[in-house]
């Protein structure tokens, strides 16, 4: 028998029946012991058909669990990577969102997924995060690390950030922009993305530096190696500015530094067969879709 948590922070009323037939399907053919995260416990109407626990913490789920499900989009599988931390619980994700280029399993596909995990199917896909050093971070936020991104920007005004850069301690540049970004090969596809900032494959063992809104027009995105750490300090007329880890967001003042490393753990992601990055990113990007092909 197997322990598997779900994951999720809210359910639609559409995507309700989704949810159903992934807890029917876990338990018919899995036999498993099912763990819900705490907040979908008002969908009553759904969940008091099955023997079903309750999680609310890492704590709770630490050692207990054999895998996770996402059921969301890409931003529930950034928050279920608060949710596992270092535990090295491998993470599926099902797509109850819009894009979904970490949560790329359909949900027309769950049996599909259910048998692949059935029959361990599957590869784990092991992507790097970063990890923030700041003791003011530290102490509001006990998660300071992230899968996609870390970012320093400006928070209530109009004008730009001074933020200067430092690899090895060695000076890289001053930037005067809205903000920078460092991201990881998985982060490269979201926010770095929209900013132009190159696609990076998994494993690459790269991150990338990407300016948001240059004042300077030769500045371009930068890949460095992920063995190096990143020194940031930065400054507004405000006198504070925010850095954000993924989703999560912190208020420094001005000048405040923050030293950016590769972090010590990975993030196990469950990939079924035909379902790789690559085909991701053809299918979300629309590649291949001209009709000279």
């Amino acid at each position: 028998m197997r322990n598997i948590a779900i994951y999720g922070k809210s359910i639609s009323d559409f995507n309700l029946k989704f949810l159903n037939n992934l807890i029917k399907c876990l338990i018919i053919e899995l036999n498993a012991n099912i763990y819900v995260y705490q907040k979908l416990k008002n969908h009553k109407s759904i969940l008091d058909h099955f023997d079903i626990k309750f999680f609310n913490s890492h704590d709770v789920i630490s050692g207990k669990i054999d895998l996770l499900i996402s059921f969301g989009g890409d931003g529930t599988l950034l928050d279920t990577v608060t949710m596992i931390k270092n535990s090295n619980i491998p993470v599926l994700g099902i797509n109850a969102g819009r894009l979904g280029f970490l949560a790329n399993i359909n949900q027309d596909d769950i049996l599909l997924a259910v048998k692949a995990l059935k029959n361990r199917d599957y590869n784990l896909d092991e992507r790097s995060l970063l990890h923030v050093e700041n003791q003011i971070i530290l102490s509001e936020n006990n998660s300071n690390f992230a899968l996609n991104e870390i970012t320093v920007h400006k928070k209530d005004s109009s004008s730009m950030l001074k933020i200067e850069a430092f690899l090895d301690d060695e000076f890289l540049n001053t930037y005067w922009a809205d903000g920078l970004i460092i991201a990881t090969p998985t982060g490269s596809t979201a926010y770095s993305l929209s900013c132009g900032g190159p696609i990076i494959i998994p494993g690459s063992n790269n991150f990338v530096i990407t300016p948001i809104s240059p004042h300077n027009l030769n500045l371009r995105p930068m890949v460095v190696g992920d063995n190096v750490s990143i020194k940031l300090k930065a400054a507004s007329r405000e006198s504070f500015f925010l850095v954000s880890m993924d989703s999560r967001s912190v208020t420094l003042e001005n000048n405040e530094e923050i030293l950016i490393k590769k972090a010590d753990f990975k993030l196990q992601l469950i990939e079924l067969p035909d379902h790789n990055f690559l085909k991701t990113v053809r299918n979300k990007l629309f590649w291949g879709k001209d009709s000279r092909n």
